[in-house]
C-alpha cells in the first residue's frame, strides 16, 4: 500500500500542472468564443511565478483574470452576453455600490455555488441573505488569502473629501491581488489619492479616468508616474461627456517615463 501511495504521489505535481494548464487553455478558448459573441478585446497574458496570468478586458470596470487555476471577476456588470463563453468565477471582487461596479443581476447570473464574493461592507449590506456564506467583507487595508492569492483592500475616494462626495473615503475598495510575485492593482472609482501614489512594486495597474466621477487624464497620468507600475491599463474612462482621451494619457505617462508600458484596449465593445 505504501508503495502504491508513493507512486501516486510522484504523479500528483504533474497532474496538478496539467489541470492548471487545461483550465487556462479552456479560459482562452472560452474568451475567444466570448470575443466573437460580444467583440471583446483579445485577452493578454503575463507571466507570474505561478504560471500565466490571463487578462480579459470586458467593459468599463469589468475585467476577468485567470491565474493559478483561479478565475476572478472584478466588478462584473452589464448584459450577460458580455460574459458569454467565459469560465465561471471562483471569486467575484466588487469595489463599490454603484451600478457600473455592483450589478446584482449580473452577480446572480454569474455566481455559482462555489463562488466567493469579496466586497466592502456597503456592498455586503445590499446582498441577499442567502449569499452570506459566500461573502468575505474587507475594509480598507483589510487582507485575505484565497487559493494562494493575497487580496488587499486599498482606499478609493474623491478629493476633496466632502460630505456629498460621490465616493467617500472608507465606503469602497480598490484591490491589490498578489500571486506568484506579481501584483495587480485595481483602482476602483478614485482620484490620485496619497494611498495610490504611495504604492510600490505594482506589476499591472488598472486606473480609472472619467469626469465628474473620478479624475481627469492629467491627474491619472500624474498619479501613475508617482507609483510607476510596470504595465498600466486605462479603464473605466466613460464619463458624462463621452470617452476620456486615453491616447493623451499614454503620451503623458510615456513623456514622464518610457519604462511604463501603457496598454490601450477597447473597454466599450459593440454588442
Amino acid at each position: 500500500m505504501d508503495t502504491f501511495l508513493n507512486i501516486v504521489s510522484l504523479f500528483l505535481p504533474t497532474l496538478n500542472t496539467i489541470i492548471m494548464k487545461f483550465r487556462i487553455l479552456a479560459f482562452c478558448l472560452a474568451a475567444f468564443i466570448g470575443n466573437a459573441n460580444a467583440q471583446l478585446s483579445a485577452p493578454d497574458t503575463i507571466r507570474t511565478g505561478k504560471g500565466p496570468l490571463v487578462i480579459q478586458p470586458v467593459e468599463h470596470a469589468s475585467v476577468v483574470f485567470t491565474v493559478a487555476g483561479n478565475v476572478i471577476y472584478a466588478d462584473p456588470a452589464g448584459k450577460k452576453e458580455l460574459f458569454k463563453g467565459l469560465a465561471a468565477p471562483d471569486f467575484i471582487l466588487i469595489t463599490d455600490i454603484h451600478g457600473d461596479h455592483f450589478d446584482s443581476s449580473a452577480v446572480a447570473t454569474l455566481k455559482t455555488a462555489k463562488t466567493k464574493l469579496i466586497v466592502p461592507q456597503a456592498v455586503a449590506d445590499k446582498l441577499p441573505a442567502s449569499y452570506k456564506p459566500s461573502v468575505i467583507v474587507l475594509k480598507n487595508f483589510g487582507v485575505t488569502t484565497q487559493n494562494g492569492i493575497t487580496i488587499n483592500a486599498i482606499p478609493m475616494y474623491n478629493l476633496p473629501e466632502t460630505p456629498d462626495s460621490k465616493h467617500p473615503k472608507g465606503r469602497g475598495n480598490g484591490y491589490i491581488l498578489t500571486v506568484g510575485g506579481t501584483r495587480i492593482y485595481l483602482s476602483g472609482d478614485t482620484q490620485g489619492i496619497p494611498e495610490m501614489r504611495s504604492l510600490r512594486n505594482i506589476s499591472v495597474a488598472f486606473v480609472c479616468m472619467n469626469l465628474p466621477y473620478t479624475m481627469d487624464v492629467p491627474e491619472a497620468a500624474d498619479a501613475v508616474l508617482a507609483f510607476k507600475p510596470k504595465i498600466v491599463y486605462p479603464y473605466h474612462y466613460r464619463g458624462q461627456k463621452g470617452l476620456s482621451d486615453v491616447n493623451a494619457f499614454k503620451e503623458k505617462v510615456n513623456a514622464g517615463s518610457k519604462a511604463i508600458e501603457v496598454r490601450l484596449r477597447d473597454w466599450y465593445p459593440k454588442q
